[in-house]
């Protein structure tokens, strides 16, 4: 486990082991077994690209000996701020087949939060674009080279079509090295000997907060939430939201989807004018939104030539079920819902596409996993009774035991055996359904 990550008790990982919930299989390695069993069909569709799962996973061998060719070594943590294009994909599943940590960041942050990511892991590597929506992330990038030693190697992304500041590889005063991500091409190497109980990635949990996941418990995760719906390689799933939001990246998500031989089409947003578009033309059969998004959506959805028609299932993700949206969906996209309610921190709460419309409409379902744990208590730490409501609680194997490098935060948000603290408040119906109600403060 890497240093600053709480690993689960043995007990535990003997019976999660046991039970098959982990497999023993990285997340790259799993990305081989898909390029070998899907080759030829379409694995990622941004704009006028497409690439299958074959030229995938040869991308993802070719930029991890580019990663290590510049002196990047395993355990090294690289921050990743990328949009949702080929490139995030590839850099995660390549960053990972090297035996690098890829920090997850969203491209909205700025100097408020990068700067402190970066500090927090120790980033020996940053992956972002040049310029993105007006914002010069090579700027910042130089800025916290400057103020933090050992971040010395800069990978620039940049458009289709769009000429790179970098010709070559650069240096600046600090010693830091700059070069365009598209550089990083080098003939593979021979597999590094790495380990499913390692940290795959940290995923974003507030402002500067990291989620560490292993390959196993995410590898869990996202092969069981495809299962759900039971994806298949005739699906088709939309990546509406950010690419390393935990909903688009692994409940199902594009690992889910990956895994299932499905095509991921990555959306320059949630707009509709950007998606509906997409959903015809692309034939989307499942996608996941926020309530907001779903309501634009669903009212830009008159106006939309051609009309979505292949949708068979969209995720609604949000802190309380939206009966009227999930209702909305339902009709006027002539699909089935999902309610979920889901944390970086690996808790996945969600409908069945068999559940009947009272609890698929009403509630946010049952936990992904048999062995997820639940709790709802009371201010004391007692368990509420049915229907009552109090916070809700969680362990499991897709729930981490702790943050990255945060003892004080653990020490708030996970009890003395293990029990994550989710700060949100949820009862139980009747019949087992969990209904999240939001935070005590009412979001």
């Amino acid at each position: 486990m890497l240093d600053g990550c709480t690993p689960w008790p043995e007990e535990f990982v003997d019976h999660y082991w046991a039970v098959g919930h982990w497999q023993g299989n990285t997340l790259d390695n799993l990305l081989r077994g898909w390029a070998l069993q899907y080759g030829p069909r379409t694995a990622l569709v941004h704009g006028g690209t497409r690439l299958t799962y074959a030229q995938l996973n040869r991308r993802v061998d070719r930029m991890a000996a580019g990663f290590r060719g510049r002196g990047l070594r395993p355990g090294m943590r690289v921050v990743v701020q990328l949009p949702n294009v080929p490139e995030f994909v590839v850099t995660a599943f390549a960053l990972m087949r090297a035996g690098l940590v890829p920090v997850f960041c969203p491209v909205s942050y700025r100097g408020a939060e990068v700067p402190e990511i970066v500090r927090l892991t120790q980033a020996v590597g940053y992956v972002g674009p040049a310029v993105y929506e007006g914002f010069d992330h090579t700027a910042m990038a130089a800025d916290i080279a400057a103020r933090w030693p050992f971040l010395r190697r800069v990978f620039t992304y940049e458009a289709p079509g769009t000429e790179s500041p970098f010709g070559g590889l650069t240096t600046d005063p600090s010693n830091c090295q700059y070069a365009p991500l598209g550089s990083l091409d080098a003939p593979p190497e021979p597999a590094l000997p790495l380990s499913a109980g390692q940290v795959a990635f940290l995923l974003p949990s507030g402002a500067t907060g990291l989620v560490p996941r292993t390959h196993n418990d995410y590898a869990y995760q996202a092969t069981a939430a495809a299962a759900l719906p039971a994806l298949t390689e005739d699906d088709v799933y939309l990546a509406a939201l950010p690419a390393e939001a935990d909903l688009a990246l692994g409940a199902p998500g594009i690992v889910g989807a990956l895994s299932a031989g499905a095509a991921v089409v990555l959306a320059d947003g949630p707009d509709p004018d950007v998606c509906l578009p997409l959903l015809a033309r692309e034939r989307v059969t499942v996608t996941s939104v926020s309530p907001g998004t779903a309501r634009r959506w669903l009212d830009a959805l008159p106006a939309a030539r051609p009309a979505p028609s292949g949708l068979r299932l969209v995720q609604i993700a949000g802190a309380h079920p939206d009966r009227e949206t999930a209702e909305r969906i339902g009709t006027e996209l002539n699909c089935r819902v999902q309610q979920v309610f889901g944390l970086p921190e690996g808790l996945l709460v969600l409908t069945r596409p068999t559940d009947p419309d009272g609890s698929a409409l009403a509630t946010h379902g049952r936990p992904l996993s048999a062995d997820d744990q639940i709790r709802v208590v009371d201010a004391d730490g007692k368990d509420v009774p049915d229907g009552d409501t109090g916070e809700l609680l969680a362990r499991g194997p897709h729930t981490v035991r702790g943050y990255y490098r945060d003892p004080d935060r653990d020490a708030r948000a996970f009890t003395p055996d293990g029990y994550l603290r989710t700060g949100h408040l949820a009862h139980r119906t009747p019949d087992g359904d969990l209904v999240v109600t939001g935070r005590p403060d009412g979001t």
